[in-house]
């Protein structure tokens, strides 16, 4: 089989089991993405793309959610992603990809076992903290995308809920990805190419997404997060072991 259609064939999949993913519980696309994908292709690839379908998720979701969303929270929280998402489209252009997937790596698994442990903050941040996670947040999402994980570590460790947390984390992601999104088109880094990429692949996600809305209402939430915990954590160690290889030899 060519290489092009085989890499393609496997986007499709990667990003069909993202969207079902990402339309239960709100987040995980970028992360299942991102750390799939830069398996074979470097992160100023695969990033585009993924901020460009992660914008068409939450404007595929959000509608139906929007009554749920924890907008004060979020206001702080996106106030530290606007400082920290310059910083992460820079380190986009400009770090290797090796150190940079290794980094994703990492931050995904930790998060991972973190929640999967059962992770919990049994008091409410107060606003230095809320901005600090999203500074990180803002970081992560333009230098690979993953901004994600501080938000969703910091919803699902919270006592706001599950819906509440859903739904807050699909308006973020709209916000993020959105601002990344022009970081990138500023700095060059998007282009026509990868507008039409997208444009394939959101094909198959947006199947997942469907599929995923529907198992959200039919699925236990605690089986449903411990399975895509482990996927996760058993795909980033996948992508550490061959990101750290050629430092080994």
């Amino acid at each position: 089989m060519n290489e092009s259609i085989a890499l393609m064939l496997f986007s499709c999949a990667t990003v069909l089991v993202a969207g079902y993913v990402r339309g239960y519980g709100g987040f995980g696309f970028s992360m299942i993405t991102v750390a799939a994908l830069s398996l074979f292709c470097a992160p100023a690839q695969v990033v585009p793309v993924v901020l460009l379908l992660e914008v068409a998720a939450s404007l595929f979701l959000l509608p139906g959610i929007w009554r749920l969303v924890a907008w004060p929270l979020l206001r702080w929280l996106l106030t530290g992603v606007a400082v920290g998402t310059p910083v992460g489209v820079w380190m986009l252009g400009n770090v290797s990809p090796a150190p940079m997937k290794i980094a994703v790596a990492v931050i995904i698994f930790t998060l991972a076992l973190m929640l999967r442990q059962g992770f919990e903050v049994n008091r409410r941040l107060k606003r230095p903290g809320t901005m600090a996670a999203g500074l990180v947040s803002g970081v992560l999402n333009g230098a690979a995308a993953i901004g994600g994980p501080p938000a969703i570590l910091f919803f699902f460790s919270s006592p706001v809920g599950a819906a509440v947390s859903r739904a807050s984390l699909v308006a973020f992601f709209l916000v993020t990805d959105i601002l990344a999104g022009g970081f990138c088109v500023a700095a060059g880094l998007m282009t026509v190419g990868h507008a039409r990429q997208a444009a394939i692949l959101a094909i198959p996600m947006a199947a997942g997404l469907f599929l995923g809305k529907l198992a959200f209402i039919r699925t236990p939430e605690t089986v449903f997060k411990k399975r895509v915990l482990l996927y996760l954590m058993m795909l980033s160690l996948l992508t550490l072991v061959r990101s750290a290889k050629p430092f080994l030899t």
